[in-house]
């Protein structure tokens, strides 16, 4: 998902990779491998990738971290019932902590 983000938005940019893996610092076969969901990119280049495109870096950030979900899940028996368990133990927990704040 991300890695296919960061091609359109290259383009979109009128940037080639060699542009993007020189501001980066890392060669351009990397570059390449992300975009083509080969490789996931690092998490140390999204704050780097959100100055280059002008975007939020939340934005990049809750991308990378989707792609890593889904690689962790994905092979599992019943992923969906896994993500909704997660998303349920989420929720629970947000209401614990805003309890806790009206407690105080």
């Amino acid at each position: 998902m991300l890695g296919l983000k960061l091609r359109e938005l290259r383009e979109s940019n009128g940037l080639v990779q060699r542009q993007i893996a020189a501001q980066l610092e890392v060669d351009t076969a990397y570059i390449s491998k992300v975009e083509n969901e080969e490789k996931p990119i690092s998490k140390i280049h999204i704050s780097k990738l959100a100055q280059i495109f002008k975007i939020p870096e939340k934005e990049l950030l809750k991308m990378w971290l989707a792609d890593k979900i889904y690689e962790l899940i994905i092979d599992e028996e019943n992923p969906l019932d896994v993500l909704k368990s997660v998303q349920r133990q989420i929720v629970q927990n947000t209401i614990n902590q805003d309890n806790k704040k009206m407690a105080i």
